[in-house]
C-alpha cells in the first residue's frame, strides 16, 4: 500500500502529471489542479494512522473532560479519555482476588503494547511490591480505567520539563492506574495511594495527568520525576468544583497550589523544595505549579478553550490570554450525550477548523433548472488529514491548511466516557460509553462496573495487522473509507453514529431498572444460601449484544462504503 504514495507530481502550467519513479515513463494522465487534489488527500489518508504516531503526535494525544455531580443534569461525576496514539486495543475485565500473605504484585513496563491480553511480548519485568490483601475487580484498557466500585481514571500526557524523567523510578503511569484501581474505593484514595508509592518507589514515566474520578467528587492529578538526581517524583491534584467542568489535553495546568485548603488541594511534600532546588522557582515570586514544572508557555491551548467556550460562553474567555480558569461552571446543567459531543469535535464551521480554506466550485441545479456555481469545501478534503498531507497542500499554496489540533483524532486507539452514580448500587451506577477508533465516526458501546466479560473480539488488537477477529478493524476499516470522500463518507456513517447512540439512550432506563430488579433477587438468593449473579450477567449480556451489533454494523457499512467509493479512488 506504501506503494501508492511514491509518485511525483510535475506541473506543467495548470495541469498536473503523475510520474512513478519505478517507471521510466511519465504516466500520461492530465489531471486538473482540484483532481490532483483529491487523488493526494487519498493516497496519504489511507496511511494516516501510521503518519500521525511520533513523537510530536504524543505531545498532541489524550483528551480529558471531567464534569463533578452538580454541573450535570443527573447528579453523576464524569471523567473520560480519548487514547489518542499506537496502543493496544485489546482490553479486558480482570476479576477480584484474594492474596495469601508475603504475596508480590509484579510491576511491568510494556504492558500497554502487546497483541493479545495473554501477550508477553517486550514485556520487561522491572520490580516487585508488597501485594495487597484482596483486589477489586477493574477493566484492563492500556491505561486502566475503572473498577468495581465505581472509581474511573482518565489521562493524558503532560510530558513536562524533559530534565525531570527519571527511568530509575519504577512506575510508568499505567501501572500506578492499575495498582490505584485494585485498592482503591475513592479519589483521595487512590492519590494517596499513587502519592506514597511514587515516593517509596520512584516515578519512572514523562509527566502525566490522570484525572480521578468517584460518585462524589473528580480530580486532577498533574506528576513529573524529580530529576536525574533523584528516584521520586513530584506531583499536585486539585479538585474540579462540584457545579464545575474541567479539561487536561497535554498541558500541566495547575496553578496556585492552596496549602490551607486541603479540600481541593493535595501535593507531594517536596513540591515546592524540588522547584527551588531544581532552579524552576525563585522562592519569590508567586509559585505556580505549571509555570514551575511543565515547561509550556501557558496552561493551555485549542482544546481546553474550546470545551470552556461552549460550555460557558458568557465568561468571554480569550484565547490569546495569557492564563484560563482551571476550570468553569457552565451556563446549564450538562448532559452526557454532550461530553460524547465534545468528543466528536473537529471544530466544523468554527475558524478553527482545518479545512475550511480547501475550497473548490461545484456545480448544481437551482428550482429553475438553471447550472449554478457554489464554492464548497472540497470532498475530498476531511478533517483527520495527516501532518504530510498537510504539509503537502500547505507546499501547494502556503498556510492553505491550518492544525488546530480537534478533539476527534483519526490516530485514536479508544476512547470512553465514565458516568458515575451515587444513586445506583455500584454495580449499576458506573458505566462507560466505550468507542474504538476516531470518536466522530464511531458508536458507543456501555459497559457497566458489573459486567463480568467482553465479547472475544475485545482480546485482540488491531494496531499492527488487520483482522476480521479484531474490534477494532470493524470501525477503523469503515472509518477510513470514510475519508476516501469525506461528503459521502460523513453522509454515510454520522447518521448511523447518531441512530445507535439514540438507540442505545432509549434502551438504558429500562435495562437499568431491570438490573436493579435481578440485584435485589441475587441478595434474596444469598440469605437463602445460593450465590448468584443475575444482575451482572443480564448487564454482560446487554453490552456484548450491543458490542457484536454495531460491530457486525460497522462491518457492513465498510463493504458499502467500498462500493460507493469505488469510483472516487
Amino acid at each position: 500500500m506504501a506503494g501508492l504514495l511514491f509518485f511525483i507530481v510535475i506541473q506543467t502550467k495548470k495541469f498536473y502529471f503523475w510520474k512513478s519513479p519505478f517507471s521510466k515513463k511519465t504516466m500520461n494522465i492530465k489531471l486538473h489542479f482540484s483532481k490532483a487534489l483529491f487523488l493526494l488527500l487519498f493516497f496519504s489518508s489511507i496511511v494516516a494512522f501510521s503518519q500521525e504516531t511520533g513523537e510530536e503526535n504524543y505531545r498532541e494525544s489524550c483528551t480529558s473532560i471531567m464534569v463533578g455531580r452538580k454541573a450535570t443534569d443527573d447528579g453523576s461525576v464524569i471523567t473520560a479519555h480519548t487514547c489518542d496514539a499506537y496502543y493496544r486495543t485489546w482490553l479486558q475485565f480482570v476479576p477480584a482476588q484474594k492474596f495469601e500473605r508475603d504475596t508480590t504484585h509484579k510491576v511491568y513496563w510494556g504492558t500497554m503494547h502487546t497483541h493479545t491480553a495473554w501477550s508477553m511480548d517486550k514485556v520487561e519485568l522491572k520490580g516487585e511490591i508488597p501485594e495487597a490483601d484482596s483486589t477489586f475487580a477493574y477493566l484492563n484498557t492500556a491505561y486502566p480505567c475503572i473498577n468495581e466500585k465505581q472509581l474511573a481514571i482518565g489521562e493524558t500526557t503532560i510530558s513536562g520539563r524533559k530534565e525531570l524523567e527519571n527511568t530509575k523510578g519504577l512506575f510508568l503511569i499505567e501501572e500506578l492506574e492499575r495498582i490505584a484501581l485494585q485498592r482503591c474505593t475513592s479519589a483521595r484514595q487512590a492519590i494517596e495511594t499513587i502519592g506514597s508509592l511514587i515516593k517509596e518507589y520512584g516515578y519512572g514515566d514523562a509527566g502525566e495527568c490522570i484525572t480521578i474520578a468517584d460518585k462524589r467528587e473528580v480530580w486532577q492529578m498533574e506528576i513529573l520525576g524529580e530529576g536525574p538526581d533523584k528516584i521520586g517524583g513530584v506531583w499536585a491534584a486539585q479538585r474540579i468544583p462540584d457545579d464545575h467542568v474541567g479539561i487536561s489535553a497535554n498541558i500541566c495546568r495547575i496553578a496556585e497550589i492552596k496549602t490551607d485548603q486541603p479540600n481541593n488541594f493535595m501535593f507531594s511534600e517536596n513540591v515546592f523544595e524540588a522547584a527551588k532546588n531544581l532552579g524552576f522557582w525563585d522562592g519569590e515570586k508567586p509559585f505556580k505549579y505549571w509555570e514551575a514544572y511543565g515547561g509550556n508557555e501557558k496552561p493551555f491551548n485549542i482544546r481546553e478553550y474550546f470545551v470552556f467556550n461552549t460550555l460557558a460562553p458568557g465568561l468571554n474567555l480569550k484565547y490569546d490570554s495569557p492564563e484560563l480558569p482551571f476550570s468553569v461552571k457552565p451556563e446549564k446543567k450538562v448532559n452526557v450525550r454532550q461530553v460524547l459531543e465534545l468528543y466528536r469535535e473537529t471544530y466544523d464551521g468554527t475558524e478553527w477548523e482545518m479545512i475550511r480554506n480547501l475550497k473548490v466550485p461545484s456545480k448544481r441545479k437551482n428550482s429553475e433548472d438553471n447550472t449554478v456555481i457554489d464554492t464548497i469545501v472540497s470532498p475530498a478534503a476531511h478533517p483527520f488529514m495527516a501532518t504530510e498531507k498537510r504539509d503537502l497542500l500547505n507546499a501547494l499554496q502556503k498556510d492553505i491548511v491550518a492544525w488546530n489540533r480537534p478533539i476527534s483524532v483519526q490516530y485514536c486507539a479508544y476512547s470512553w466516557v465514565a458516568q458515575l452514580r451515587e444513586d445506583l448500587p455500584d454495580e449499576i451506577g458506573g458505566r462507560l460509553f466505550f468507542g474504538f477508533d476516531v470518536p466522530q465516526l464511531s458508536p458507543r458501546i456501555p459497559i457497566y462496573c458489573g459486567n463480568l466479560n467482553l465479547p472475544e473480539s475485545f482480546n485482540i488488537c488491531g494496531q499492527d495487522h488487520f483482522s476480521r477477529e479484531s474490534a477494532l478493524w470493524a470501525f477503523r476499516r469503515t472509518n477510513r473509507l470514510a475519508m476516501v470522500n469525506w461528503k459521502i463518507g460523513k453522509e454515510t456513517l454520522v447518521p448511523e453514529v447518531t441512530k445507535e447512540e439514540n438507540k442505545l439512550f432509549d434502551e438504558l432506563d429500562f435495562v437499568e431498572k431491570r438490573a436493579v430488579e435481578l440485584l435485589k433477587q441475587d441478595k434474596k438468593n444469598l440469605k437463602n444460601g445460593e450465590k448468584t449473579q443475575l444482575s451482572q450477567e443480564y448487564l454482560t449480556d446487554y453490552s456484548n449484544t450491543v458490542a457484536r451489533s454495531v460491530i457486525d454494523k460497522w462491518w457492513e457499512l465498510g463493504d458499502d462504503l467500498w462500493v460507493k467509493m469505488r469510483w472516487k479512488f
